[in-house]
This record gives structure tokens, C-alpha cells and sequence, in this order.
């Protein structure tokens, strides 16, 4: 499996990775610190590398978490969506678009929340045309509607209003093993107790939690 994104799937890939070890699959993170994306800014340097990237790592599986910089019309989305579905399925493998969390948008956001709010139905609508090969998992059943920086009484999003804290990042591990579980049955994921506390959480990406 290959995970794809900007910075806040950087952190997500930290636990993760660490579950699929456990469960003894085998798993790449192509995720990027200040890019990452397919469409907006970025995109063209990470379109030189990736669809070697994507067929060099083999996978079976590919989610792309929707990144904070996917700004663009919708065509221009759709275009990139319908790229990317179109590398990955020239690897061989299946794609899974998952929702990001919200962010609390500041000055850099705020001209381009409304790109981000229509990112989900631009890939809902590849994924309709696409034979089966791609999905769409909303990830709103971890993250809510608005960004919350705490739950529980513990950080669960960084303060700077974009990226997770461990908690946030451990959550949604447990979610998306779940989701891929439902989806195909021969997967069987590694419990919480194999990997929760293996080290991940103090990685240098959660600083500011």
C-alpha cells in the first residue's frame, strides 16, 4: 500500500506505518512535508516523480488523502483526480481518495477554502467514473465537521490549525484500518496494543502539540 499527501498525511503515515508492520503489510509513504499534492501549487514537481514513484513501490492499493493545497477550479481538480487515478491504475493497483481534516484557515488558507470544500465532490465524481477502480472514504466520522484541537481532554490537532497530533494521528489509523478491513475482507488488521506505543509519537512532525 502507498499513501500519498501533504504534510498532515506525513504524520498520519508515522502510526500507520507502524500498524502495517505489525500486520505484516507491506506499506510506503510518498507523503510530503509543504506539498505532496496533485493539483495547485507543487504539483507539477511532484507529477515529475511520481507515476515512477507509485509503479517503482508495486502496490495493490493507493490513497491519496486530499491535500490542503488543492487549489484549483473544478476542471482543474478533475483533470489532476483523473491523472491520478490514471497512473495508479497503470501500476496495477486500486486508488482510495480520503478526505482531509478541516483546517482553521488563516491568511495563506482562507482564498482557497472554497477549492478545498469541493475537492471531496470532485473525487466522488472520478471515482463514479471509474469502473470500480477508485473510492472515495469520508473521513468525517474521525475528524467532525470543524477542526477541534482537543478531545478527551488531550491534544488531538496541532495548534497551528493544519496538522494532527499523535492522538489525531493514532485515531485515524484505527479508523482507516476498519475502513480497509470493511472493504477487503482477506485484510485483517494489527490491534492497537502492536503498535500504539512503538515510538512514533515522539517523532520531530508533532512538535507543537
Amino acid at each position: 500500500m502507498v499513501l500519498l499527501g501533504d504534510s498532515i498525511a506525513v504524520g498520519e503515515a508515522l502510526p500507520l506505518a507502524a500498524a502495517m508492520e505489525a500486520g505484516g503489510v507491506r506499506f510506503r509513504s510518498l507523503a510530503a512535508e509543504g506539498g505532496g499534492n496533485v493539483v495547485g501549487p507543487f504539483a507539477e514537481e511532484q507529477w515529475a516523480q511520481l507515476p515512477g514513484r507509485i509503479a517503482e513501490a508495486a502496490p495493490s492499493l493507493v490513497l491519496y488523502q486530499l491535500s490542503t493545497f488543492d487549489w484549483g477550479t473544478g476542471a482543474e481538480q478533475r483533470a489532476a483526480y483523473d491523472r491520478l487515478l490514471g497512473a495508479v491504475t497503470a501500476a496495477g493497483a486500486d486508488l482510495l481518495f480520503v478526505t482531509a481534516p478541516p483546517i482553521r484557515p488563516d491568511d495563506f488558507y482562507a482564498p482557497h477554502m472554497a477549492d478545498l470544500a469541493r475537492a471531496p465532490d470532485v473525487a466522488r465524481a472520478v471515482a463514479a467514473g471509474s469502473s470500480g477502480r477508485a473510492a472515495v472514504l469520508d473521513a468525517a466520522a474521525v475528524w467532525g465537521p470543524d477542526h477541534q484541537r482537543e478531545r478527551d481532554g488531550r491534544p488531538d490537532r496541532n495548534a497551528d490549525g493544519v496538522h494532527t497530533c499523535p492522538q489525531g494521528a493514532a485515531r485515524f489509523t484505527v479508523w482507516l484500518l476498519d475502513e480497509l478491513a470493511r472493504r477487503y475482507p482477506g485484510f485483517t488488521p494489527a490491534p492497537a496494543t502492536a503498535w500504539a506505543d512503538t515510538g512514533w509519537a515522539g517523532d520531530d512532525h508533532f512538535a507543537g502539540c
